[in-house]
């Protein structure tokens, strides 16, 4: 796989999703017409019709309403009606919500299901405690539309009928969504741009508190109102505007500039010098370098940072080295430690690793996982090994050999670029969880999407965005192709090794590439009983291979009241909720 070509396919998708609005839809139906009908009576009590132009394409059972209810809050009277379609309501209340589901059928009889067609659902129903007295004003907040609905609308078409025509102050939040709207007495009425999922519409209207003096169905406040609903719809105006501002730059920065910035980076610091080297595969290691060595440039993600392959195979050095004796005795696997003279220092902390767990200078590999499920055990081994993992990089890969093979500049550029994508997709979160800005929950998606694509990229291989100077790719492709002759049976049956030594160098090096099965299937075609051979190697490949992968992998388990204060306030209001198909 090409992961340059993948990841910046990624970054051109990010792009694309920047240049249009971020919306939840359903290719199976539609919502092109709401109309919600409030009439306001004088005794408190919020009389709601409801109707919703569904246009389904394809077969569908039928929708469902969910209609939230604050504390004191209840609905009555729910009745259901449909044109196009046969309806039948069932009707549940659960997690303060009211729930409708309205099963529709084609024929009187309700054998078929709906589809391919329009319906026009209506719903009607009577709710209390929605309205607010208190001793200054009368209020309703109310969402026309609610942000949990499945799907957008095109338009909702909102009527309004209050108790007497003279004394009301309205206002529709948020502004951008509101088409048109009117006073004309005591009727209200309003219409809609295209709202989407995840969005709401909300009324507030502020009536003379003479209008409720016999008022039983509305929620009663002993204080006064109006100034305080005042201030918090200002408040949240004034907010709105702010984060409408900041998360537009915010949204620029995120949706614009980290693509294009990583786009760019790419281009400039990512690709790949021309070398004059066009060789097709290697038939012996290109260079001397340790196995960590080659593991650390070839096989992983960051540059200089070994895995847990490049330690396996380091053993397999050592074992070949006579640094360590392999034998077989019974069914346990036995190490002895022989001698650690002429060790580099990485090499030295796997000696002094396994001597940890040795027994009078042998360890017994086939009981080693047993002694990895102490906790004890199984953090000082993992302490190790991150500290076996650091000499490699810094005894093999000091300052001068990285510049010498590797230009690290697009990837700190990569690198920070994600950092910055991660904090604005928090910041995103945060900003829909803790504010009451009207686009919330347009930010949460945008957020969730930057921080995870932010997340991608900064844990992509540093060649991503790095790049090799001539030299390093030089000695790169040379291991790549010596990996894939060792991956290819068929070009080792070509040019099988003459030398049980070479089989040995072979395996030592396919393990800290990753395809030492590759290799081991090769020798079992060409060297009889190879797995008898009483040699450290083949006895470790073949008996006490993953015996560190599996204590890595153990270690790594082993350690890891009333609510009218808020009147005003965008998204305070009763009603909403959302709905759907099914």
């Amino acid at each position: 796989m090409d992961f340059k070509k993948l990841f910046l396919a990624l970054a051109l998708i990010l792009v694309l999703i920047s240049t249009a609005s971020i919306v939840s839809a359903d290719d199976s139906y539609s919502i092109s017409r709401a109309d919600i009908d409030l009439n306001v009576l004088a005794n408190g009590m919020l009389h709601v019709k409801e109707a919703f132009v569904y246009n389904f394409d394809g077969t569908f059972n039928g929708v469902y309403r969910d209609i939230p209810l604050k504390d004191g809050e209840s609905i009555d009277n729910v009745k259901v009606s449909a044109s196009g379609a046969y309806p039948v309501l069932e009707k549940t209340s659960e997690d303060g919500k009211e729930h409708l589901k309205i099963y529709l059928y084609a024929d009187k009889a309700h054998t078929q299901k709906i589809s391919d067609c329009s319906v026009t659902v209506y719903i009607e129903y009577d709710m209390k405690n929605v309205v607010t007295v208190f001793n200054d004003v009368g209020a309703l907040q109310y969402k026309l539309w609610g942000e949990e609905w499945d799907v957008g609308v095109d338009n909702v078409f909102a009527h309004i009928t209050l108790p007497n025509g003279t004394g009301n102050e309205f206002y529709l939040n948020p502004e951008d969504l509101t088409s048109s709207s009117s006073l004309s007495g005591r009727q209200i009425d309003a219409q809609s741009t295209y709202i989407s999922s995840g969005k709401f519409w909300e009324l507030l209207v502020l009536m003379p508190v003479g209008d409720f003096s016999d008022s039983p169905n509305a929620k009663h406040v002993n204080g006064d109102g109006r100034e305080m609903i005042l201030k918090n719809l200002e408040d949240s105006i004034n907010s709105n505007k702010f984060w409408n501002g900041a998360t537009s730059i915010l949204e620029l920065l995120s949706l614009v500039f980290l693509p294009v910035s990583l786009i760019g980076t790419y281009f400039k610091y990512g690709r790949e010098p021309k070398v004059d080297y066009d060789g097709i595969y290697e038939r012996e290691p290109p260079t001397d370098d340790p196995p960590a060595v080659v593991n650390a440039m070839v096989d992983n993600d960051v540059f200089g940072e070994p895995n847990m392959k490049g330690f396996e195979a380091t053993i397999l050095d050592l074992i070949n080295r006579k640094v360590f004796l392999i034998k077989k005795d019974n069914e346990d696997l036995l190490l002895t430690l022989n001698n650690d003279d002429k060790l580099d220092e990485p090499e030295k902390i796997v000696y002094n690793i396994l001597s940890h767990f040795a027994n009078n200078g042998v360890l017994n590999l086939s009981k080693f996982n047993d002694r990895m499920e102490s906790e004890s055990n199984a953090e000082w081994f993992l302490d190790k090994y991150n500290e076996w993992k650091e000499s490699v990089e810094n005894v093999y890969f000091t300052e001068d050999v990285k510049k010498r093979y590797f230009d690290d500049t697009g990837s700190v550029i990569a690198s920070l670029a994600s950092f910055i994508g991660i904090i604005l997709g928090v910041i995103f979160v945060v900003i829909f969880l803790f504010t009451d800005f009207s686009r919330g929950f347009e930010l949460f998606v945008i957020g969730i999407v930057v921080a995870l694509f932010s997340f991608f990229i900064l844990n992509r291989r540093d060649d991503i965005f790095g790049r090799w100077t001539n030299e390093g790719r030089v000695i790169y492709l040379k291991w790549k192709n010596f990996k894939k002759f060792l991956k290819d049976n068929s070009l080792i049956n070509e040019h099988p090794p003459e030398s049980i030594v070479v089989w040995k160098k072979y395996l030592i090096y396919g393990t800290s590439l990753g395809v030492a099965k590759s290799v081991e299937k090769a020798m079992n075609l060409h060297v009889p009983n190879v797995s008898d051979y009483d040699d450290g190697v083949f006895l470790y490949h073949y008996y006490g291979y993953h015996t560190f992968y599996h204590a890595h992998s153990s270690a790594g388990s082993t350690t890891s009241s009333s609510d009218s204060g808020s009147f005003g306030s965008f998204g305070g209001g009763s009603g909403g909720g959302g709905g759907g198909a099914f």
